[in-house]
């Protein structure tokens, strides 16, 4: 979420810290979705504070067939390293999407969105990752 891993250690303890606090006062978080917003906040926050990206438009293509096999070519890192890089709320969308543990309706809540909103976000972002993914690791064409 930040590009920063020093900055997202960060967001994390302060999340930690807060959750501890509110559950030492008799008022645990509600669920877990509360840690996601929480440290989300506190990510959004802290990027704030730091050199932000010129907003640009990113060129977009249709998802291939052959997306998986051109991430299966990425480090995790590189993945994570892209997502860090888009606006937030794409950003946010991207990150929930393809950690791949949140139901549609958990999305939408986290992120404060509505379904179409969402759907928006998800898909122009991976038509953007698409466009990148096609630039720098070997096209496949159709079998």
């Amino acid at each position: 979420m930040t590009g920063d891993a020093m900055k997202a250690q960060e967001a994390f303890q302060a999340t930690v810290r807060e959750a501890a606090l509110q559950a030492g006062r008799g008022e645990p978080p509600q669920d877990r979705l509360w840690f996601f917003r929480d440290a989300r906040g506190r990510c959004l926050q802290l990027g704030e504070e730091g050199i932000q990206a010129e907003a640009a438009t990113l060129e977009e293509c249709e998802v291939s067939a052959h997306a998986a096999k051109q991430i299966a070519q990425l480090d995790a890192e590189h993945l994570a390293i892209w997502i860090s890089a888009a606006p937030d709320p794409q950003r946010s969308a991207l990150a929930a999407y393809y950690l791949d543990e949140f139901t549609p309706r958990e999305m939408m809540a986290l992120l404060e969105v509505k379904c179409g909103e969402l759907s928006d976000l998800i898909c122009s972002g991976r038509r953007q990752f698409q466009s990148w993914l096609d630039a720098t690791t070997p096209h496949y064409d159709d079998e």
